[in-house]
């Protein structure tokens, strides 16, 4: 591990409860672990609690899972994780994912399945014809405890042989925490299916 990350390098932190998510730099890699100075008060931050990490490091995106050792008022340190893997740098990890959802523009709402869903956007399949010029609001129910509402743009339409649409589109202004939610929550389905497959 000592060779992905170093000092001054920053990380994100993610708990078990997603809004406690912060972020931190760097302050001292020794071989079994590091430490990092947090840049927000470490709420919902547990000893031993496993957390999940991502870094940007000069080989791509770093996602490693690992647990807190101590915590001292914003200073932590992360034991050495057992195994790390590298995010693909220009997508997100896209998931197979079928829900009925609803676009919206004004009072105008469009019965949508989706199709697939990563951090990044999502393909949907609907019998309307949608107009690709607006903007539209969805909410994404990714549990009972979590649902994130954003923009969704659409950036190709195709006409199927059945009469319906094949939709893919992109989210528009997601927050930092949304869009770490949605990383979480594709990487932890997909990792699932890698196992069940195994």
């Amino acid at each position: 591990m000592r060779e992905l990350i170093k000092n001054d390098q920053i990380v994100t932190i993610v708990p078990q409860d997603f809004k406690k998510t912060n972020k931190g730099r760097i302050l001292e890699v020794s071989n079994d672990g590091f430490r990092m100075e947090l840049k927000y008060k470490p709420e919902g931050l547990i000893v031993n609690h496993i957390c999940d990490f991502y870094s940007f490091t000069d080989n791509g995106y770093l996602y490693f899972e690992s647990y807190i050792k101590a915590l001292e008022n914003n200073v932590i340190t992360i034991a050495n994780p057992v195994k790390h893997r590298f995010l693909q740098r220009r997508k997100f990890t896209r998931i197979k994912y079928l829900e009925n959802l609803i676009l919206s523009c004004g009072d105008k709402q469009h019965e949508v399945r989706t199709l697939d869903l990563s951090a990044g956007g999502m393909k949907l399949t609907t019998a309307d014809n949608i107009d690709m010029e607006k903007l539209y609001d969805v909410s994404i129910k990714l549990s009972e405890e979590q649902e994130i509402k954003c923009k969704y743009q659409l950036i190709r339409v195709e006409k199927n042989d059945n009469g319906k649409y094949t939709i893919s589109g992109r989210f528009v202004n997601l927050s930092n925490i949304d869009k770490m939610t949605l990383v979480q929550f594709c990487m932890k389905k997909d990792m699932e299916n890698l196992t069940k497959k195994g």
